[in-house]
């Protein structure tokens, strides 16, 4: 299993997610992204979606 993964939304890059010792953190690629910076995630999926989200507007679980 890798400790990084990049992660895309309609073929552009919104950050990557690192493996710590919490789950996955997500660092952002680009100001799109920027409410999910320091975010952490149980896996590199769960973070992908979130992004898919933000991306298209819906709201983000708290």
């Amino acid at each position: 299993m890798s400790d990084s993964y990049i992660i895309e939304v309609s073929s552009q890059p919104a950050g990557i997610v690192v493996r710590d010792p919490k789950g996955f953190r997500f660092f952002a690629a680009s100001r799109r992204f920027y409410r999910l910076e320091g975010q952490v995630f149980r896996n590199a999926r769960e973070a992908e979606r979130a992004a898919r989200k933000l991306a298209n507007g819906m709201p983000l679980a708290a």
